[in-house]
């Protein structure tokens, strides 16, 4: 029996997939100009975005993390054949710039499946997570997905 889908290549900002065993595929469109479109089982949730009402500006890391993949380095190809440890250093300054690498650590075993917009990454203990927006999805460390909106 196929499992439903969500596809949220419509949405603005970062967001994290938590693998959980909820029966729902949740799918990116990512990879840069190669247009993937991978899917995990779990939670989708919008994640660190902020929006100004006064300015009119957004805020998010998605423009941080994005920037790893649209420089010369890939020109917008998007990464596909996996990150490499110079990308990890990248990524890794972007999660503690935004203070979330005290719950948010790369996958390392799962480099060459992760590329722009699809980070495999390590959900820490509910008590490292400063913002507390998920609880009790334990065991942990849980699996997971870093993702934002893909730049073709």
């Amino acid at each position: 029996m196929n499992k439903p889908q969500i596809e949220i290549w419509d949405s603005v900002g970062l967001g994290i997939i938590v693998r959980y065993p909820s029966g729902v595929l949740v799918s990116n469109q990512t990879g840069g100009t190669s247009c993937l479109h991978p899917n995990v089982e779990g939670i989708y949730l919008p994640f660190h975005n902020d929006y100004d009402e006064n300015d009119k500006t957004f805020s998010s890391p998605e423009i941080d993390f994005d920037g790893c993949f649209t420089d010369s380095k890939y020109d917008g190809s998007g990464a596909c054949s996996g990150i490499d440890e110079e990308d990890v250093k990248r990524l890794e300054a972007i999660l503690k710039k935004y203070s979330m690498d005290s719950f948010i650590r790369i996958n390392m075993n799962k480099m060459k499946e992760s590329h722009e917009a699809w980070i495999h990454i390590f959900i820490e203990s509910d008590e490292k997570n400063p913002y507390s927006l998920f609880k009790g999805f334990d065991p942990y460390p849980r699996q997971g997905i870093l993702t934002w909106s893909n730049s073709d």
